[in-house]
């Protein structure tokens, strides 16, 4: 973890810009993958953070010299490279993004075939040690060309919906600033709810801080807009939009497991079949559910980032 170079962790690459990670390295760390992996087609996002654009185009260039083919998703949330990477058949993805680290980082996010997770177990040391030493073997002349999946996207989350009758519910959204605006614009036309926008505006300098709602000076105002309005709840997301999280009218915290638990009766009640991956942390109100509707439960621990993977075929 980070033996070579200071922003390589043990699930991703997270730096200062420019001082640990710029676009000299981005560069290299697209070679680095496709001699790593050995992939044909990958596909790139970037998040909100200024650095952003730039990274990910010196990612697609080290990727193109490898001779790998590369699908521009543009500015999308971590879930979107994981959605585009699996249901279009790249052969991996990077997402460009620092998460909820400070405005002076970024970083990548990244997957294999099927998004399979890439951390140091899995490959991110090997890619680590290519970048640093620069010795690459592939080359070629692959392209980069842009794609919008917006509209799959809000298909693909629509389908998740059949068969739920979803209530004309008032709610305040309240995406930070991050990139999660862009995608609810998208995605609210199609849903019967009464939505109040807060801090709807994409904008990497951050003008209300760093967008990350588990730390409670981060929510506090959207805390704060609950308490004096009439609304049945809110939800705020971080920058790159991979983890969102649940107020009740009241202004009041949800805690995650609760909402795991929630979620997993809703799939379960659909289909017996699914598997529920849960958090170790704080898990019995999971397992309880899990088991009272027919569901398999696989615990995801801290070190073993490919349990999302791994779990994909059992829930197929």
């Amino acid at each position: 973890m980070g033996k070579l170079l200071a922003c390589f962790k043990a699930y991703d690459v997270r730096g200062k810009v420019p001082s640990e990670l710029d676009e000299d390295l981005a560069y290299r760390i697209g070679r680095a993958y496709a001699d790593t992996t050995g992939a044909r087609s990958v596909c790139v996002g970037y998040d909100i953070r200024l650095s952003g654009p730039s990274l990910a185009t010196a990612l697609a260039r080290g990727f193109n010299d490898a001779g790998v083919d590369v699908a521009d998703l543009g500015m999308v949330g971590t879930e979107m490279v994981y959605f585009a990477t699996a249901s279009y058949g790249f052969d991996g993805g990077v997402m460009v993004t620092a998460s909820h680290n400070p405005p002076e980082y970024n970083g990548m996010k990244m997957v294999r075939q099927e998004s399979r997770p890439i951390s140091t177990d899995s490959g991110l040391d090997e890619i680590e040690r290519i970048a640093a030493e620069g010795a690459f073997t592939r080359s070629g002349a692959g392209a980069t060309s842009p794609k919008d999946v917006y509209a799959d996207f809000v298909a693909h989350l629509l389908g998740l919906l059949e068969g739920f009758d979803l209530s004309p519910l008032k709610l305040l959204l309240n995406p930070g600033n991050g990139a999660a605006g862009v995608a609810l614009e998208a995605l609210l036309p199609h849903l019967p709810f009464q939505v109040e926008r807060m801090q709807f505006e994409p904008d990497g300098h951050f003008p209300n801080g760093v967008p990350n709602p588990i730390l409670e000076e981060s929510r506090a105002s959207t805390e704060e807009r609950l308490r004096a309005g009439d609304f049945d709840f809110g939800v705020a997301w971080d920058g790159d939009y991979d983890r969102c999280f649940f107020l009740d009218g009241g202004g009041r915290f949800i805690e995650g497991y609760y909402i795991v638990g929630l979620l997993a009766q809703a799939l379960l009640s659909a289909n017996p079949n699914h598997t529920i991956v849960y958090d170790p942390r704080l898990y019995w109100n999971t397992l309880d559910i899990v088991k009272r509707y027919g569901g398999r439960a696989v615990v995801c621990m801290p070190t073993d980032t490919g349990c999302l993977g791994a779990a994909q075929p059992a829930s197929a």
